[in-house]
């Protein structure tokens, strides 16, 4: 008979745990890898189970290991991540992970079957965990440079969508309705992409690609900044803090702090703020009108 003192015993103790989450992460920086696998490897229901370099060692790797969600770098030597898109979503669920923000690309990654599209600099650590675990589970993922494109292409492609049911979207403007309570007469939409261009707010892009609703900077290259450091200075600008920043960027709290000790120096400036102002084109003096 059993202690009345002693719990049940559970039913269901000799239940196994759900399968870890199985990555393959292709980028052709060893660097980028490294730590991405680092990260996702130290939670306990995730395992990166290999790595690839470009888009054929991505594609082998997922054939080989048939993971449940795979991150693919845009831009790698021989076959670059776009053109294996469509090969590797036909075994698993994929979500660009890239410093490519062009909103072609963006729209072309979706195009060809990508299931989420974070751009680096844009995301935390954890927002990375999270999208890696909602992917496999079919919900989508978007940083805002991803997002924005999307609803771009969304809004330069009028009329195809489904048609609304009968009786909605169809009230007759010009007249006043039974009840006498009338709407204002709305123009008919542009049907352009120059004209839809007019409505949108402004959006500025640089060179580099990077598109944001904050002014450019036409004179960043006399900063002189590293790649590191402009990348570390954009994290700055987005309103980052040093915690964020490394863990986006996979380095050390010290780390950041070093760089940003030397991006003040080249930038003349004695603050985060002061040195954003610069970085953005919206410092006096800087050729740009704030209004």
């Amino acid at each position: 008979m059993q202690s009345p003192t002693q719990p049940p015993p559970n039913p269901f103790q000799n239940v196994p745990p759900p399968a870890a989450l199985r990555v393959v992460v292709a980028d052709d920086n060893p660097v980028v890898r490294a730590g991405l696998t680092a990260l996702l490897s130290g939670r306990a229901d995730i395992t990166v189970v290999a790595e690839a370099a470009d888009g054929k060692e991505a594609y082998e790797a997922a054939h080989a290991h048939r993971p449940d969600v795979v991150l693919l770098d845009v831009r790698m030597p021989g076959v670059d991540g776009i053109s294996a898109l469509p090969h590797l979503v036909r075994i698993a669920p994929v979500v660009m992970l890239t410093y490519s923000r062009e909103s072609e690309i963006v729209q072309e990654a979706l195009r060809r079957g990508a299931g989420g599209y974070l751009v680096h600099g844009e995301f935390t650590a954890d927002q990375l965990v999270t999208a890696v675990r909602d992917i496999r589970e079919g919900r989508a993922h978007f940083t805002p440079t991803a997002a924005g494109a999307l609803l771009t292409q969304l809004r330069q492609a009028p009329g195809t969508g489904q048609a609304l049911p009968e009786g909605l979207g169809s009230a007759d403007t010009t007249r006043g309705n039974p009840t006498g309570v009338g709407l204002p007469h709305i123009p008919s939409p542009p049907t352009s992409a120059e004209n839809l261009s007019q409505l949108q707010p402004d959006v500025a892009q640089s060179s580099s690609g990077w598109t944001s609703g904050r002014p450019t900077a036409p004179d960043r290259p006399r900063f002189r900044l590293s790649t590191r450091e402009a990348e570390i200075m954009d994290l700055i600008a987005s309103g980052m803090n040093n915690q964020q920043i490394a863990a986006t960027c996979f380095i050390s709290e010290k780390t950041v702090k070093n760089h940003i000790n030397r991006i003040f120096a080249k930038l003349h400036s004695t603050s985060r703020s002061e040195a954003a102002a610069k970085w953005l084109g919206t410092a006096p003096g800087s050729g740009r009108e704030v209004g």
